[in-house]
């Protein structure tokens, strides 16, 4: 049994990664939104078999979403990661957005994943 994922900016080089990654460690997900800016908003986006269409980043894309993974900016962040941990979702961020925040850990897997413990509504990573 997976989880619901949401990708905020898949269209970039930093989402497409996301999707690599998720397929090389064969991500257990039973859903996936493919969100991204209005301009790619209609286009299709194929992953693990399957054929996504994007929707446009909004605050209201992320009902029934457990984890969205954020590479749209920390303009882009900051706007919308509030509405996805309101929704219920955990947010893993790529962007510069949430790096400096006191209560937001600042997570190196390979180095300090128990720092997730800290925060479990927003985690931020160094970027790419």
């Amino acid at each position: 049994m997976g989880c619901n994922l949401a990708i905020a900016g898949v269209t970039g080089a930093v989402g497409q990664e996301f999707l690599n990654i998720l397929d090389e460690r064969d991500f257990p997900f039973d859903s996936v939104k493919m969100l991204a800016s209005n301009r790619s908003a209609g286009k299709k986006i194929e992953f693990k078999g399957k054929e996504y269409t994007i929707e446009e980043l909004t605050k209201k894309s992320f009902s029934r979403v457990d984890i969205a993974l954020f590479s749209a900016g920390a303009s882009r962040s900051k706007e919308f990661a509030s509405a996805a941990v309101k929704a219920g979702a955990v947010v893993v961020d790529n962007s510069s957005a949430f790096r400096m925040d006191a209560d937001v850990p600042l997570v190196i897997p390979e180095i300090n994943p128990q720092k997730i413990q800290e925060n479990k509504v927003v985690i931020a990573y160094p970027n790419c």
